[in-house]
């Protein structure tokens, strides 16, 4: 099990449940990191200041940069110290654990040995390195108290229209834990957007939002599988944070974990779907809403006895969470790379980012209106959403020296030239004076530079003469220079001494006497 880096998505969800009240244990679950990292998150926010009766206004990009910074160490490799340590005792603690020795036993006889290390991270080793493993018992779960919990998951149903093809229709199925009742999704893909849709459609038919909710491990929630600490797709973990609801999520191939939900998924599909012609999707929606309400909630449950719609009116529906009126803005997670030219690419369009971070991997947060960038979990650029194919470049994001010419400030360029002087600005003024004055930068780039290998007197005089004749072309002015200095400052000097090759020859010997020849 390798060290993974937790996302600033969970340590807000830390924090807002430790504001909230909870217990490191539940926090721990909620936000699917481990108890005593935690811990730790909940320690540097109260060092940054944040206070538990403050609420969750406290919580800003400046506070979770703060906390980030404090609480994570640098793991190039993706370890720690201890891991490393444990490297060293790899074939003693296999040993151990063919010999059945407990974790437990093992972390002492470490200890007796004089290997200090944390207890989590020795199970961790052991698991990923040694072949330790854990075996499970399944129990009855007894049902949670009503309007807490409701089990989520997909079900594939069959064939309807989509236009001119047929395409597969899927439903996300909800079922209420205490009063079994249903709602139901019909949706084509199966997209964290497509997910949060039919969520919100199941808050309206609900009349609020369950605390707790347990999903199946769909891609479009969980980023990694584990048993004991899944990933969650940062986008519908904000998205649950604006909702107020926790999740819990199944175990990969462990029905069980969400049984009430399972059951429904072929009743679903038998007393529903089956037999009906849908035309299109909108069609099957409004079915499956009215399915939703009246055949499925107003039959006897075989469990409870009871109307699933009746109970859930009766009992559940007061003690849910009130439901936001306003709608989810759904934002893109990704994790660019600043390139060579100070830019990152944020679903489809480009964006600047500090100089300093080129070669870094940030990560992204875009939603309709603002992209955000943050590196190692603190917030280091803001920028207007642009379109796809659009550029948004912020001029102190790039070196000083090359800013001027990447953001074709010619204006700024014309004031450089005019503090060397005053005839070197107006040549300046004179070049840039073009229809597209962009295209003429390099040519004052090339006349600052003859003020830097020649020196300001020498351009300056050139400047004004070639201004006198109305000549503006700077390969002139650097032709008139080289000419002035071949006059004043000539290579043979009459003091200049003369220097002779080791082989040349004397030009007596080629003078040969005409008499001998013949």
């Amino acid at each position: 099990m390798a060290y993974r880096e937790v996302s600033v998505v969970q340590v807000k969800e830390v924090l807002r449940w430790w504001l909230a009240g909870k217990g490191e244990r539940p926090i721990a679950r909620l936000a699917g990191v481990d108890r005593k990292t935690a811990r730790r998150y909940i320690a540097a926010a109260i060092e940054a200041g944040l206070a538990r009766d403050g609420g969750e206004g406290q919580i800003t990009d400046e506070v979770i940069g703060v906390v980030c910074e404090a609480v994570r160490p640098a793991r190039p490799d993706g370890h720690g110290q201890s891991w490393r340590v444990l490297l060293g005792e790899q074939d003693r603690i296999t040993a151990w654990v063919k010999e059945d020795l407990t974790l437990v036993k093992i972390h002492i006889l470490l200890t007796r040995r004089g290997v200090v290390v944390p207890y989590r991270t020795l199970v961790r080793f052991a698991v990923d390195r040694c072949g330790a493993g854990r075996t499970t018992t399944t129990v009855r779960v007894a049902d949670p108290d009503p309007g807490i919990e409701v089990q989520v998951d997909f079900g594939r149903m069959g064939f309807i229209p989509d236009g001119e093809r047929r395409r597969t229709l899927h439903a996300l199925i909800f079922t209420a834990c205490w009063s079994r009742h249903t709602y139901v999704w019909p949706c084509f893909a199966q997209t964290t957007e497509e997910v949060i849709a039919g969520f919100e459609a199941a808050w309206g038919f609900y009349g609020g939002v369950f605390p707790v909710v347990i999903p199946d491990n769909m891609s479009s929630v969980v980023d990694k599988a584990e048993p004991t600490e899944p990933r969650i797709n940062d986008t519908f973990l904000e998205y649950a944070q604006s909702r107020g609801f926790g999740i819990d999520t199944a175990r990969v191939r462990h029905p069980k974990d969400k049984p009430k939900v399972e059951r429904t998924v072929p009743y679903v599909r038998s007393n529903w779907f089956a037999g009906e012609n849908f035309m299109d999707l909108a069609q099957a929606r409004i079915s499956a809403e009215t399915w939703s309400a009246t055949t499925a909630g107003g039959r006897i449950h075989g469990t409870t006895q009871c109307r699933p719609a009746e109970a859930f009116a009766a009992v559940e529906a007061p003690l849910l969470l009130p439901h936001p009126g306003a709608p989810f803005d759904i934002p893109i997670f990704s994790d660019p790379k600043v390139h060579r030219d100070f830019h990152v690419e944020v679903a489809k369009a480009i964006y600047s980012a500090p100089h300093e971070l080129v070669g870094h991997r940030l990560r992204a947060r875009a939603d309709s209106t603002t992209v955000k960038l943050f590196h190692r979990g603190c917030l280091v650029k803001v920028h207007p959403r642009q379109a796809p194919g659009g550029r948004r470049t912020d001029p102190t994001d790039l070196p000083a020296e090359k800013s001027v010419y990447a953001m074709r400030d010619v204006s700024h360029l014309r004031a450089m030239a005019l503090v060397e002087g005053e005839a070197i600005g107006a040549y300046a003024a004179a070049l840039l004076e073009h229809p597209l004055p962009w295209t003429k930068m390099r040519q004052v780039y090339r006349l600052l530079g003859l003020v830097k290998k020649w020196g300001p007197a020498r351009v300056e005089a050139a400047c004004a003469r070639a201004l006198e004749a109305e000549a503006v072309n700077v390969n002139l002015v650097a032709r008139m220079i080289e000419r002035a200095r071949e006059h004043t400052e000539p290579d043979a000097r009459p003091d200049a001494k003369v220097v002779r090759a080791r082989f040349a020859r004397r030009p007596d010997e080629f003078a040969a006497d005409q008499g001998q020849l013949l």
